[in-house]
């Protein structure tokens, strides 16, 4: 069995796509995912399987659109991409609720210049975009490439996230 982490977009977030952890958690174990645990209400959600990470996403996204009856992307993650995310951060010294890591399906691409960018600072990662905030994520304009798809979570998230993993291991 292997351990995934599993990052949904827009789900109770600015009173969007409301979605009850223990739903969620449910769906979960009615797909066959074991080892079940959500964390706070933006839509996270660890668990073991004997899936590929392909395979976990398409089953939870199916049943998300049953239950929401519309799309739900799902960024699915493996502990030790998740560590090496968080090993990579390029911004070590600033606090994990001012880096925001854009999870993508793929390479990040920025090379076109960022709409609305003040004082924040933006680095590529494999398949994530760092973004620290210096002044809050909440006051900032910035947009990133693959918002429209990918779905962001601070660092410290993240690292909790990874904790849970460990724990399951």
């Amino acid at each position: 069995m292997s351990i995934y982490i599993a990052f949904l977009r827009s789900v109770n977030v600015g009173g969007t796509g409301k979605l009850p952890m223990s739903d969620l958690a449910r769906m979960c174990r009615d797909i066959g995912f074991e080892d079940v645990q959500t964390y706070i209400a933006s839509g996270n959600v660890i668990f073991s399987t004997d899936m590929t990470p392909e395979g976990a996403r398409v089953s939870l996204e199916a049943r998300l659109y049953e239950y929401c009856g519309k799309t739900i992307r799902v960024h699915i993650r493996t502990p030790k991409e998740i560590s090496q995310i968080v090993q990579t951060n390029p911004f070590p010294k600033a606090a994990g609720n001012q880096i925001g890591v854009l999870l993508l399906d793929g390479p990040p691409d920025l090379s076109a210049p960022l709409n609305g960018q003040q004082d924040e600072q933006v680095v590529a990662g494999a398949r994530e975009i760092y973004a620290h905030y210096p002044s809050g994520i909440g006051r900032s304009k910035l947009v990133l490439p693959g918002t429209s798809t990918g779905t962001t979570r601070n660092m410290n998230t993240l690292v909790k996230m990874l904790g849970l993993a460990h724990k399951l291991a």
